[in-house]
C-alpha cells in the first residue's frame, strides 16, 4: 500500500501544493526513507498503523547520521506533509506527527492577488456554460468567505443561511464556524442553485446536500478546484502560480489592508492561533511601504 499512497502524495504536492519539482522529489525521498526505516526496524508496519514512536526513531537515526539541522528539518517537513495528506484522504484518523515540532525557520509570506487581478480572474469565467456559472459562484464564495478548499467543496445546502448573510463551514478538526458571506457571492450562489443545480439530470447518492457538484452529480475534488483556478490564471496571463489557497490569502490580506481587526480575521479564517493570522500584518506592512514609495514625494 505504501506505493499507492506515495503516488497519491506526489499528485497532491504537484497539483494542490504547487511545489517545485525539486521540493516534490525531496519530499518523496523523505517518505521513502521513512518507508525503508519502518520496513527494516518494524517488520513493515502498515502506513495506517504508524505511531509517534516510529517517526521519532527515524529522527533519531538521521540525527545519528549527522545530517545538517536544515536537512533534518526538511525531512521532518516532508514526513509531516505526508501524514497531513493521509489525514485529508481519511487513510488515517489521527496524525502521529502532530506533537513533533519542526525547527523554527523564517516563514515565507504567501502569494496574494491584487483587487484588479481578482476582478480580471472572475471576468474571465465563461458564463455561457453551466460549469462556468458554478465556477463563478464557487470562487466568489471562496474569496468572500476566505474558505479552505476542503471547506468549499464540503459546503452544504442545509448550512446556507443566505437570508441573514452567513454560511456554516466545517473546518480543521471538524470544528464548525459561521462565516459572513457578501452580497455578490450570495447572488451567484442563488443563480447557480436555482437555475443550474436544479437542472442536473442526476445527483449521486450521498451528494444531495452538497452545494457545488460536477457534471456527473457528485461533489468536486480539491484537485478539480485547483485546475479550474489554474486555467483561469493562465487565461488572464498571471505570472504567479495560482491555487485555491491564493484566494484565501487574498481574502485575509485585503481585509487587513482595509483596517480589519485581526481577531475578527482570525475568527473568519478559522485559525486556532492569532499567530497564524499575524502573518497578514507583515504583508500589510509591505503594502504600506509600497504605497508610500509610490505616492509620497519625499519617500523615494
Amino acid at each position: 500500500m505504501w506505493e499507492s499512497y506515495i503516488k497519491g502524495f506526489k499528485a497532491y504536492l504537484q497539483l494542490e501544493r504547487s511545489m517545485s519539482d525539486n521540493t516534490v522529489e525531496a519530499y518523496l525521498h523523505d517518505v521513502a526513507m521513512l518507508r525503508d526505516h519502518v520496513q527494516d526496524a518494524y517488520h513493515g508496519v502498515g502506513v495506517e498503523r504508524l505511531e509517534l514512536e516510529h517517526i521519532q526513531s527515524l529522527l533519531i537515526l538521521i540525527n545519528e547520521l549527522e545530517l545538517s539541522a536544515s536537512t533534518q528539518g526538511r525531512v521532518l517537513s516532508g514526513v509531516k506533509s505526508f501524514f497531513r495528506y493521509l489525514l485529508l484522504e481519511e487513510v488515517i484518523k489521527k496524525d502521529p506527527t502532530e506533537l513533533l515540532e519542526a525547527p523554527k525557520l523564517k516563514r515565507k509570506l504567501p502569494h496574494v492577488l491584487s483587487l484588479a487581478d481578482i476582478d480580471r480572474l472572475f471576468a474571465a469565467i465563461d458564463h455561457s456554460t453551466p460549469e462556468g456559472q458554478r465556477n463563478h459562484a464557487m470562487l466568489e464564495t471562496m474569496y468572500s468567505c476566505g474558505l479552505r478548499v476542503s471547506e468549499l467543496i464540503g459546503l452544504r445546502l442545509s448550512n446556507l443561511y443566505l437570508d441573514v448573510g452567513f454560511v456554516k463551514v466545517l473546518g480543521k478538526g471538524n470544528k464548525e464556524r459561521l462565516v459572513p458571506i457578501g452580497e455578490t457571492a450570495i447572488k451567484y450562489i442563488k443563480l447557480y442553485k436555482d437555475y443550474v443545480r436544479t437542472q442536473m439530470p442526476v445527483i449521486k447518492k450521498g451528494s444531495e446536500d452538497i452545494l457545488f457538484l460536477n457534471r456527473r452529480g457528485a461533489g468536486l475534488t480539491r484537485v478539480m478546484v485547483f485546475l479550474i483556478l489554474q486555467d483561469l490564471g493562465l487565461k488572464i496571463g498571471l505570472q504567479q502560480n495560482i491555487h485555491p489557497h491564493t484566494l484565501r490569502h487574498s481574502f485575509a490580506t485585503h481585509l487587513v489592508e482595509g483596517g480589519a481587526d485581526l481577531r475578527a480575521v482570525q475568527e473568519m479564517m478559522g485559525h486556532k492561533s492569532i499567530t497564524t493570522t499575524e502573518i497578514y500584518t507583515h504583508l500589510d506592512r509591505g503594502y504600506l511601504r509600497q504605497t508610500l514609495e509610490k505616492y509620497h514625494p519625499r519617500f523615494r
